[in-house]
């Protein structure tokens, strides 16, 4: 099952049927004890003759703001570690990669992030910037994770390869993070087969694409979750990222406008273009 928000509802989508629900708030239906079951009985009833899948979709949510860890990937860790070298800071990424406790970071409010085909943005004193597709945890105020989107976490390259201590200038800045535009409802963790992918074009035409799984995972997504949730309390719904899926390959430069679609899986695909 797929929810959506739309301009009009919250919408599920189950076997290419629509189901508008009674519910307006999704910050408060995502507080829902069971929401699974909940879409579960939502979606028994016949469907509405007149109720298409939604086409558009606003960002998956109103009031909540999105985290993220790093260095989760194989290939993340030898990137950073080879951009950072210069500046001494190499020795940092093997650490946080082999260590017990994750690196998270603060990533954006709310009203900062960019919607499915919304445009995002990059730094203007950057030189070296890139999307990166990600999973994103949808996690409730329980510190449960009840669904799955997908993001692009913009970032500033240059910036952080020239010390680990810029990574907030490099991360977070309008519009540097995007979501949606539907969330993924599962009971059960996604598999490891999972796929992640990244195409980027510019005038229309493929220049680079990247696919990777989600075996490739250095930490278990709950593992994450649970530092998270140790000691900070989140009213509604919170969305976190795992990391950026790793390509043994990244684009050079973003200054063109481009538009990427990361990535692609269970659920709807997302478009952002870059500006």
């Amino acid at each position: 099952m797929i929810l959506y928000r739309t301009a009009e509802a919250l919408v599920v989508k189950h076997e290419e049927h629509a189901y508008p629900l009674q519910e307006t708030s999704l910050d408060a239906l995502i507080t829902h004890r069971d929401l699974h079951a909940h879409l579960t009985v939502a979606v028994t009833r016949p469907p509405p003759a007149d109720q298409s899948p939604p086409r558009t979709a606003a960002r998956p949510h109103r009031q909540s703001g999105g985290l993220g860890s790093g260095v989760t990937y194989y290939n993340s860790r030898r990137a950073r570690i080879a951009e950072s070298k210069d500046a001494g800071g190499g020795d940092f990424y093997d650490r946080v990669y082999t260590a017990e406790r994750p690196e998270l970071f603060f990533k954006a409010v709310a009203h900062k992030v960019a919607g499915p085909d919304s445009p995002v943005k990059i730094r203007r004193d950057a030189t070296w910037s890139v999307p990166e597709p990600e999973l994103t945890l949808a996690i409730n105020p329980r510190g449960e994770i009840i669904g799955y989107t997908v993001g692009n976490d913009m970032s500033s390259r240059d910036i952080e390869g020239a010390n680990p201590l810029y990574l907030p200038q490099a991360k977070v800045y309008d519009r540097s993070c995007a979501l949606g535009p539907g969330l993924l409802i599962r009971k059960e963790p996604l598999p490891a087969t999972t796929q992640i992918t990244l195409n980027i074009l510019r005038s229309n035409q493929i220049t680079f694409s990247g696919i990777t799984a989600l075996a490739e995972l250095k930490r278990d997504p709950a593992t994450l979750v649970e530092y998270l949730s140790a000691t900070t309390a989140f009213p509604s719904a919170v969305f976190c990222s795992p990391a950026p899926a790793s390509f043994r390959r990244t684009p050079s430069r973003c200054r063109a406008k481009m538009k990427s679609r990361s990535p692609s899986m269970a659920s709807a695909p997302s478009s952002n273009t870059v500006e």
